[in-house]
């Protein structure tokens, strides 16, 4: 069952901006961990630094959750990414395991995405590369 907390944390998220990661540890521990493809982090000023660089590299960031579904205090997030990278748009979909502490504050919120295909792939020549190497490994 969704609890409110793991509501208002998704809110939280699809609202983010940099105005607004102030409030971060409204929402966070201060130990918490976040871990995504590039990144593994500890602590709430770390997982803001995640944050806010990916707002200076990014332009029109939204995040939006498409399902949401918890067991206890792990609540698991399908969602979807919309940026644009430089004069590109860049979207993908992942899920994330976001782990609440008895205070409803997150204490983890790993994240999954193919950063392979969403990201090394468009890079020019390991792009290259990686998409031959996908078409010769695939089997359709």
């Amino acid at each position: 069952m969704i609890e409110p907390h793991h509501q208002a944390y998704c809110r939280y998220l699809e609202d983010l901006t940099t105005e607004r990661l102030d409030r971060l540890t409204d929402y966070v521990a201060a130990d918490v961990r976040f871990r995504d493809p590039f990144n593994d982090t500890r602590g709430a000023d770390a997982m803001a630094g995640v944050f806010r660089h990916m707002f200076d590299s990014l332009r029109d960031v939204r995040f939006r959750v498409l399902h949401a579904a918890a067991s206890g205090e792990t609540c698991l997030l399908s969602w979807r990414f919309d940026a644009l990278l430089g004069a590109r748009a860049w979207s993908f979909d992942g899920t994330s395991v976001v782990r609440f502490g008895a205070d409803g504050r997150v204490l983890e919120h790993v994240d999954h995405w193919d950063a392979a295909r969403e990201f090394y792939e468009r890079l020019p020549v390991i792009g290259w590369l990686l998409r031959g190497l996908r078409r010769r490994i695939a089997v359709y």
